[in-house]
């Protein structure tokens, strides 16, 4: 979905998948959108025991494969004794609720370091290379992602924070706009028609999505279920390819930023 004109005058839009990991439906989900879809850029939750799966799953696939930094669902790589402002008593990570019920930031800065480091080394463990690009799990927490940033620097990394409505970030050398689906969107192309209909010509939009099937551990530990479902079928339908086909679009991913 390339084209011939000059770069300033190329709509690009970067469709990201994330939570490759969090469990194994959900890693059958973004292996659909891949082969069959337009997936090009994946997020790994290294720290999830479906980690492996997923990766086995995707790894013959041109895609580029970034760390999804998660420390909200499941156990840390590190210690926990190390990060006690992140883990409940029984070593597990804090729900994310925590951190929408509290006034202030629960994150220690100096422990979210090392966690975030601990899944980079086992990124490395599971893939033998370096993540793509460098990003997190949304939580309410400056602090994590002050962290997220200062481990990217620190290993040379492309980091993707988040930021919405007109407000851009540098990812690498490139302006982008973070465009992301509510639980009711995701039904619907909605998203990547904001996306188009506000590019940002010469810059990157971003259209963060979810998607996956369903099983026990996705009901019992994500707010996001049943329409990560919906995203598979929205991220593969001929529709949506035609579409942005259609808008002159160029699909990009990390490594062109």
């Amino acid at each position: 979905m390339k084209n011939n004109i000059s770069d300033d005058k190329v709509k690009k839009i970067l469709i990201r998948a994330d939570d490759l990991g969090y469990s194994e439906a959900v890693n059958y989900g973004i292996e659909k959108t891949i082969k069959d879809g337009l997936v090009k850029s994946v997020g790994m939750m290294t720290n999830m025991p479906a980690a492996n799966h997923g990766f086995n799953l995707i790894k013959e696939y041109n895609i580029c494969l970034g760390q999804h930094t998660n420390i909200c669902v499941g156990k840390p790589v590190s210690d926990p004794k190390l990060i006690p402002s992140l883990v409940n008593e029984n070593g597990e990570f804090k729900g994310s609720s925590n951190y929408r019920n509290s006034n202030e930031d629960i994150v220690d800065l100096d422990e979210v370091i090392i966690e975030i480091e601990a899944q980079y080394k086992r990124f490395i463990e599971l893939t033998g290379y370096k993540p793509r690009y460098l990003d997190g799990h949304a939580i309410k927490s400056e602090n994590f992602f002050k962290g997220l940033e200062i481990v990217a620097k620190k290993y040379g990394l492309k980091y993707s924070g988040l930021t919405f409505g007109e407000i851009p970030m540098l990812v690498g050398n490139t302006n982008v706009y973070v465009h992301i689906a509510t639980s009711s969107e995701q039904k619907s192309i909605d998203p990547l028609i904001e996306a188009v209909e506000h590019n940002h010509v010469g810059d990157c939009d971003i259209v963060i999505t979810h998607p996956g099937y369903i099983d026990a551990y996705i009901l019992e530990n994500s707010s996001v279920n049943i329409p990560r479902v919906y995203e598979v079928e929205m991220l593969c339908d001929i529709k949506t390819k035609e579409y942005l086909e259609e808008n002159n679009i160029s699909l990009i991913t990390y490594d062109d930023l």
